[in-house]
């Protein structure tokens, strides 16, 4: 069975040293790991937190934070040189914590939560974007390889990423870094907006895929959304994956006119038994979709 876990950001963003305790917590409602944002120099004590998960039962995933300063994909020598310097970074961070996987959207460019708009480019431009991620990506993937790390690349809808948005995309760019360190991540929520189907995308991702994300469509627990998990799980086992799921149920309680939904909010009331439902109904599936009558 899959391992399945939590974003920690579902409790607290930066999670630091006093939110440790989480880690019991989300064991006890059934996770098999946290996915942990890649922690910023001097957020937390990296041996204090192996020493927490490792206590608590619990393993770890993490997830990159990119920006357009440290940006694979930029024109701009430091923004690009700073985006692989800071991929190695995170693959110390993943050997410090004993961690195998850092996904997310490794390529840069973000666009929304970055303030940046998208704006059409050159063939010229778009064929150098390609090729820095792939320079980029060769170089940190080598730095992952030597730590035992997998980086895994992840796509974002259209208004998230302006070079990296449907999984055709991510194999067009792996087949290109052609290094076995470098792998692919997808999740369910980017792809409602951009994949014609999201099992298909799925089965032609095929054996590149090492993390995987479990979202609805509109990012609320599992089960409240539109999204097919009996196609999605079966897909996942017509591919023989057998890695980490993780759960990103940002809520959405204030739906009054004008509240922006992309801001992050902390939970106001515990959630444990809505992600103890999502984390038993996730299970499930991965269990009985496996017959197929």
């Amino acid at each position: 069975m899959n391992p399945i876990g939590l974003i920690s950001m579902q409790y607290a963003r930066p999670f630091t040293a006093e939110h440790f305790p989480l880690f019991g917590r989300m064991k006890s409602l059934g996770f098999d790991f946290v996915e942990l944002l890649v922690p910023e120099p001097g957020e937390i004590d990296l041996d204090a937190a192996r020493r927490a998960l490792s206590d608590a039962g619990i393993g770890v995933v993490l997830a990159a934070r990119v920006n357009l300063q440290r940006n694979l994909a930029s024109h701009e020598t430091a923004a690009h040189r700073a985006g692989i310097d800071y991929l190695r970074y995170t693959v110390d961070c993943a050997a410090a914590l004993g961690a195998e996987i850092v996904g997310g959207p490794l390529t840069g460019n973000p666009l929304v939560f970055a303030g940046r708009p998208p704006a059409p480019v050159e063939e010229s431009e778009r064929l150098a974007r390609k090729e820095r991620c792939v320079t980029g990506l060769r170089q940190a993937g080598d730095h992952a390889a030597a730590a035992g790390v997998k980086l895994a690349v992840e796509p974002l809808n259209r208004f998230e990423s302006d070079v990296l948005c449907t999984t055709r995309q991510a194999i067009e760019l792996l087949d290109a870094v052609d290094h076995s360190a470098i792998r692919l991540m997808l999740d369910t929520f980017h792809m409602h907006m951009e994949e014609a189907s999201i099992p298909e995308a799925i089965r032609l991702a095929g054996s590149r895929i090492v993390h995987f994300q479990a979202n609805e469509n509109h990012r609320g627990f599992l089960g409240t959304g539109s999204t097919d998990w009996v196609e999605v799980c079966r897909a996942l086992h017509d591919v023989g994956y057998e890695g980490p799921i993780s759960l990103e149920p940002f809520r959405r309680n204030d739906d009054r006119f004008g509240v922006p939904f992309a801001q992050w909010r902390p939970p106001h009331e515990d959630e444990s038994e809505r992600l103890a439902a999502s984390t038993s109904f996730l299970k499930s599936h991965l269990n009985l979709t496996r017959y197929r009558r």
